[in-house]
């Protein structure tokens, strides 16, 4: 049982570094497991499709998965891979969830996927609970989860250090998603505009523009691709409380937007550090 194996590595002195993930592995992914593996004696990637965190009518059933691929990917990157059955974590009966209250609904992601964050949250406790991991590795293209998996590790006085990495992009700034699988050339094409309303309420809040102004900017970019189905959000952002601001009084300041092409759902955020 894995549990044992890294419970014997820890008490042997070994750390473990743990790369939570949903599979169709890409080099963003891989970018994780290259500073666990840097950071750490014995790394474990995880892959695990987790059905608490999609919704009815989103796409659990068609999420790529190529479990030999991957496994191919990381054996000469990663020392173990867990990759359980949903029956072994949700056994018959369970009823056990965690919920992280003022970050999961409501804001951001969470006013479009209710319940999605309560299946995060629940799997990587679990995953922690199994794993025991010294160090867990997540990226920040998913800013919000980030900033709720740090918020409950605090709260829940779990013994892990969350370790939130940069994300890593194509080469015409698109982050890289599993998802992005899903696009049509045509749509992979339109799919550039979210970085690129990003970067421009990202240049006007630097230049001292207000919030609204970075937001109306970065909503006429994204209004302007007529294979962009839909804006969910797009604005800026407290990037601790992820309340929208109204105004900049100091930084950091999270900019973060969600779009629809077609049926693909996608997301990106980018960090204001400095004001001129």
């Amino acid at each position: 049982m894995l549990q044992d194996i890294t419970s014997r590595e820890r008490r042997r002195g070994r750390s473990v570094g743990l790369v939570p993930t949903m599979g169709a592995l890409h080099a963003g992914h891989m970018s994780l497991i290259k500073r666990a593996r840097a950071e750490n004696d014995i790394v474990v990637v995880s892959i695990f499709v987790n059905p608490a965190q999609f919704a009815a009518g989103e796409d659990f059933n068609k999420y790529p998965r190529d479990l030999a691929s991957d496994a191919g990917m990381i054996q000469d990157k990663a020392d173990y891979l867990f990759a359980p059955e949903a029956w072994a974590l949700y056994p018959s009966g369970y009823n056990t969830w965690v919920y992280v209250e003022g970050l999961s609904e409501g804001k951001l992601c969470g006013r479009f996927r209710p319940g999605h964050f309560k299946g995060v949250a629940t799997i990587v406790l679990k995953l922690f609970n199994i794993i025991q991991p010294d160090r867990a590795y997540f990226g920040l293209k998913d800013y919000q989860q980030s900033v709720i998996i740090r918020k409950m590790a605090s709260d829940l006085d779990l013994s892990v250090d969350i370790v939130l990495c940069p994300t890593i992009r194509e080469p015409d700034g698109l982050a890289m998603s599993s998802r992005n699988a899903y696009l049509a050339p045509e749509e992979r094409e339109a799919a550039r505009a979210l970085y690129e309303a990003l970067q421009a309420g990202a240049g006007l809040v630097r230049s001292g523009a207000g919030p609204e102004k970075a937001k109306t900017e970065m909503q006429k970019i994204l209004s302007s691709r007529p294979l962009i189905s839909e804006i969910q959000y797009a604005s800026v952002y407290n990037p601790e409380t992820l309340e929208e601001l109204s105004a900049i009084e100091k930084t950091p300041v999270l900019l973060a937007g969600a779009i629809r092409i077609g049926n693909t759902r996608l997301i990106d955020n980018v960090l204001v550090n400095e004001l001129k």
